[in-house]
C-alpha cells in the first residue's frame, strides 16, 4: 500500500470491534462511557534497553549523573528513568559531531556509501517493527495498531526516500554574460541541531534525521522529555546499519537545559525545531542571539475543515471525526475548526455526536482500540480547562467532556457545537479530542473566517464541486490543503505552514535546502569558442 494512503486507510478499517474478547482475554472498552483506565493494562512483551545519551557512537551517563522518569500514560507509572542532559552533554554531543564533520568520513564518504547505510537503516526498521511500535505505544498512549501498521511503514518508506536523493543532488552549471564557468555545488551545512516534539517521536526522528543525512551532515538531536525511548533504539538501528560514530548523537533532556544549550550553541550550524509556536519563538530567539543559525520550523495549528453544502454528509462526518481525533487529538494539523454550511449543519451535528459516542476508547495495546490516553497530567489539565472555558463562554457541549476512569490520563471524546470565533476553544490549538463545530452560510464567509487565526498549518476541504474547491484551495492561507481526504502523507509531499505555524518545509525535495549550503565557483576561460 502507499504510504500516502495508510493513514487515511483508517477510515474504512474494521478497529472498532464493539463489545468482542480479544485475544489477550480482555473485552474492548465499547465507547468511553466504559472506564477504560479500571481493566488492568496490558504488559509489554518487550525490555527497555535503551536509557543512557548516545554520543559519538556509545550509550553513555549523563555528566551529572542525573535521570528522570518517563512515565506509562495509561496508568502514570515509571517505565524507566532515563538519562538526563543538560548544557555540558550538549556540548559533548556537538563536539562528537563537529569532529565527526570536520575530520570523520561521513561528508566525505560517496553519497552512494551513504545511501547504502541508510537503505540498511530503512530495513532494520522493517525488521524491529514490533519492538519499535510497542516502545512508541508504551511512552506515548498512541493505539498500537497505528504505531505497528500505519506510522512504521511510513518511517521506512521515508528514509528510503531520502536514502535515494543522497546520490542525485546536483548543482548547475550557470550562463554568465563573460568568459567565466559558473558552477553552484549544494554542500552539506554542517552540525545540524534538531528538537523533536512527543506526538509522533519516531515519526520526528524520521523527518529530521533522514534529509540531514542524506546530505552529509552530522546531527545531534534533542529528544522530548516525555518520549525519549523510541528515538535511543532507532539510533542504535542506525548504527548497526554502518553509520559511523559521532555523525547522530540523541541526548534526552528538557527544553529549558538541553535544547536551550543546543539552541545557542555557537558549533551548530543549522537548527530544525517541531512544537508549540510559543517555544518556536524562543527557539528562533536563541539561536538569532548565538552565532544566526538558520532555523527551520514547523509549529502549531487551528486547521479549518470545511463541509460545504453539497458534501455527503456521512462521509464528511467520519473524515471530520478522523481528521480531529486521529492521535487522541494530538497533532498540530488536526482539523479543530469545523465549518460547516447551514444547510447540512443540523443533520452534520447529530451524526457528527453519534460517532464520537461510537469512539472506542482504552488501552492502546489491545486491538481495536482508536483512543489511548492523553500523553501526560500537564497536557490532560490543559485540555480539561479548554473543555471548561467551551462550556462557560456559551458553546453547547453535545457529549463527552469528561475523564474516563481515575487512573490515566483519558479524556471523552468531547464535540462541542454553536462554537463562535472569539471563544477560547475556536483559537487555540487544543491538542487534544475537542472537536468544535461552527456554521457558515456562503464560501466568501467561510474563507474570511477560516483565514482569521494567526495559524496557518493545513485545511480540509469536503465538496463535490470542483470550481469551489478551487476557490477554496487558492483562497486559504495554509501550507496543505486536503480536499475530501485528511492526513494524507507521503515522504514527497512537502510538510509546513503560513503564519505563525512555522517557516520551512519538513518532507519531499524542499526539505534538502534546508541541509545544504549554495556554493558558486566562478573561474575564467581563456579564449572561449562559446560562452
Amino acid at each position: 500500500m502507499a504510504a500516502a494512503s495508510r493513514i487515511s486507510s483508517l477510515l474504512s478499517r474494521s478497529l472498532l470491534s464493539k463489545g468482542r474478547i480479544c485475544g489477550v482475554g480482555r473485552s474492548v472498552v465499547c465507547s468511553y462511557t466504559t472506564a477504560a483506565a479500571l481493566e488492568k493494562p496490558i504488559t509489554p512483551s518487550i525490555n527497555v534497553n535503551y536509557t543512557k545519551l548516545l554520543i559519538n557512537g556509545n550509550f553513555v551517563d549523563s555528566a551529572s549523573g542525573k535521570t528522570f522518569p518517563t512515565y506509562d500514560p495509561r496508568t502514570g507509572d515509571v517505565i524507566a528513568h532515563v538519562a538526563e542532559g543538560d548544557a555540558e552533554d550538549i556540548n559533548r554531543a556537538v563536539s562528537a559531531a563537529r569532529k565527526a564533520f570536520d575530520e570523520g568520513p561521513w561528508p566525505k564518504m560517496t553519497a552512494y556509501e551513504r545511501s547504502r547505510v541508510l537503505f540498511r537503516f530503512a530495513d532494520l526498521i522493517d525488521q524491529h517493527t514490533e519492538e519499535l511500535a510497542t516502545l512508541e505505544t508504551w511512552d506515548n498512549g498512541k493505539p498500537y495498531e497505528q504505531a505497528a501498521k500505519i506510522e512504521l511503514p511510513m518511517i521506512s518508506r521515508l528514509i528510503r526516500y531520502y536514502a535515494g536523493w543522497a546520490d542525485k543532488i546536483h548543482g548547475l552549471t550557470v550562463p554568465a554574460d563573460s568568459p567565466h564557468l559558473v558552477q553552484t555545488i549544494h554542500e552539506p551545512i554542517g552540525v545540524a541541531g534538531q528538537i523533536i516534539p512527543w506526538n509522533f517521536p519516531l515519526l520526528m526522528f524520521a523527518w529530521k534525521v533522514g534529509p540531514a543525512l542524506a546530505c552529509g551532515n552530522t546531527v545531534v538531536i534533542k529528544t522530548a522529555e516525555q518520549t525519549p525511548l523510541s528515538a535511543l533504539s532507532a539510533a542504535k538501528l542506525l548504527h548497526e546499519a554502518g553509520l559511523p560514530p559521532g555523525v547522530l548523537n540523541v541526548v534526552s533532556g528538557f527544553g529549558p537545559t538541553a535544547g536551550a544549550a543546543l539552541a545557542t550553541h555557537m558549533q551548530v550550524d543549522k537548527l530544525a525545531f517541531t512544537g508549540s509556536t510559543e517555544t518556536g519563538k524562543i527557539v528562533l530567539e536563541l539561536a538569532a542571539k548565538s552565532n544566526l543559525k538558520p532555523v527551520t520550523l514547523e509549529l502549531g495549528g487551528k486547521s479549518p475543515f470545511i463541509v460545504c453544502k453539497d458534501a455527503d454528509v456521512d462521509k464528511a462526518v467520519e473524515l471530520a471525526h478522523f481528521a480531529l481525533f486521529f492521535n487522541q487529538g494530538q497533532c498540530c494539523c488536526a482539523g479543530s475548526r469545523t465549518y460547516v454550511h447551514e444547510s447540512v449543519y443540523d443533520e452534520f451535528l447529530e451524526k457528527a455526536k453519534a460517532r464520537a459516542l461510537k469512539r472506542s476508547v482504552g488501552d492502546p495495546f489491545v486491538p481495536g482500540i482508536e483512543q489511548g490516553p492523553q500523553i501526560d497530567s500537564e497536557q490532560f489539565e490543559k485540555i480539561m480547562r479548554y473543555i471548561r472555558s467551551g462550556v462557560e463562554s456559551g458553546a453547547t457541549l453535545e457529549t463527552g467532556g469528561e475523564r474516563i476512569g481515575d487512573k490515566g490520563f483519558y479524556i471523552q471524546p468531547t464535540v462541542f457545537s454553536n462554537v463562535k470565533e472569539d471563544m477560547l476553544i475556536a483559537k487555540d490549538e487544543i491538542f487534544g479530542p475537542v472537536q468544535s463545530i461552527l456554521k457558515f452560510k456562503d464560501i466568501n464567509e467561510v474563507i474570511r473566517r477560516a483565514n482569521t487565526t494567526s495559524y496557518g498549518l493545513a485545511a480540509g476541504v469536503f465538496t463535490q464541486d470542483i470550481d469551489t474547491a478551487n476557490t477554496l484551495t487558492r483562497a486559504l492561507k495554509v501550507g496543505t490543503v486536503w480536499i475530501n481526504c485528511y492526513d494524507v502523507f507521503d515522504a514527497a509531499i512537502p510538510f509546513g505552514g503560513y503564519k505563525m505555524s512555522g517557516q520551512g518545509r519538513e518532507k519531499g525535495i524542499h526539505c534538502l535546502s534546508n541541509y545544504l549550503q549554495v556554493k558558486a565557483v566562478v573561474t575564467p576561460l581563456k579564449d572561449p569558442a562559446w560562452i
